[in-house]
């Protein structure tokens, strides 16, 4: 210390002048104010959970069971995704203010410094509220994206086991009514017991009902109905009904066919509303991405409006 040095104190401040130049002064142990933080948090969050549920409640009562009443999907997903926006904007700003507003008074820092400060207190305040509200709809967001993620499997593998299933199960409800099974095995005993080709079957109506339609289920596994399964069935249905073998083996083509023709059409509103499903999940999910970007942007400059309305 020079001898001209002197020393002085400025009670206001608690700090110590040397040679009239007053050095940077610490406003605390930290610079992070973690009430103030923890208050915008508490702030955004119920906001958020406030208009979520108000939004719940809008959607729901623009939806109608019936027909040309209400309105459409297509609306409804536009509708989502505003209100999901407003929603983390408005929480965001709320909490983001609160946060810069009660946070402690910081002396002797640069302008640009306080801009900092408060800009990271008003991103925390967001990260905070973002993370609790997570840690609550968690079983929601999971739900998007497990969704998502079986949708596009279901449309990468196909629906036909979709189809194949339900052809089995309305197999499967016929021939327990009949007192029988229904599956591979079922279908290779059948063959063992099977009329010679022309004499007649003593199976009873119930039982020729069942085994036609393991005949069915199994030509619809492999794609194709095999002629001697064919020919069996129009046996069944030709002493059934009284036709001719040829006019009975005709029938059971064309009702094979058009049943191919039924599932494939189950088969493609699988796939249709599987890739529905997907593209659903995959707005859902770049709409919640973005009004959280959004919503990170907005708390951190509400932040420093907070700041300086509380310095001013």
């Amino acid at each position: 210390m020079t001898p001209n040095a002197t020393i002085a104190t400025d009670p206001r401040r608690d700090s110590v002048v040397y040679g009239g130049a007053t050095p940077a002064v610490a406003s605390g142990a930290s610079a992070v104010s973690w009430g103030a933080i923890f208050a915008g948090a508490a702030g955004a969050a119920a906001l958020s959970l406030i208009l979520l549920i108000l939004g719940t409640g809008l959607g729901l009562s623009s939806l109608s069971p019936w027909a040309n009443e209400g309105a459409s999907a297509k609306a409804l997903g536009i509708g989502g995704f505003v209100w999901v926006i407003f929603m983390q904007l408005a929480a965001s700003a709320l909490g983001g203010y609160i946060a810069g507003r009660l946070r402690t008074k910081w002396v002797s820092l640069h302008t640009e410094e306080v801009a900092f400060r408060d800009t990271a207190h008003g991103f925390l305040a967001w990260g905070v509220a973002t993370l609790f509200t997570a840690s609550l709809l968690t079983s929601t967001v999971s739900s998007i994206v497990s969704g998502g993620v079986q949708a596009g499997a279901q449309v990468a593998g196909g629906a036909a086991s979709t189809a194949a299933t339900a052809a089995a199960s309305s197999a499967g409800a016929n021939t327990s009514k009949a007192g029988n099974g229904s599956g591979p095995m079922d279908y290779m005993v059948d063959s063992l017991f099977r009329s010679p080709k022309g004499a007649k079957s003593n199976a009873s109506p119930e039982q020729a009902t069942a085994e036609v339609t393991r005949i069915f289920t199994n030509a619809i596994a492999s794609g194709k109905l095999p002629e001697e399964d064919a020919r069996y069935a129009g046996q069944l249905v030709a002493q059934r009904t009284g036709m001719s073998q040829a006019e009975a083996e005709k029938r059971v083509n064309e009702t094979f066919n058009q049943t191919q023709a039924k599932l494939k059409e189950i088969e493609t509103k699988a796939r249709e509303a599987a890739d529905a499903a997907r593209k659903a999940s995959a707005a859902a999910a770049l709409a919640l991405f973005i009004s959280l970007l959004i919503g990170a942007f907005i708390a951190s400059y509400s932040a420093t409006i907070g700041g300086r309305q509380r310095d001013d």
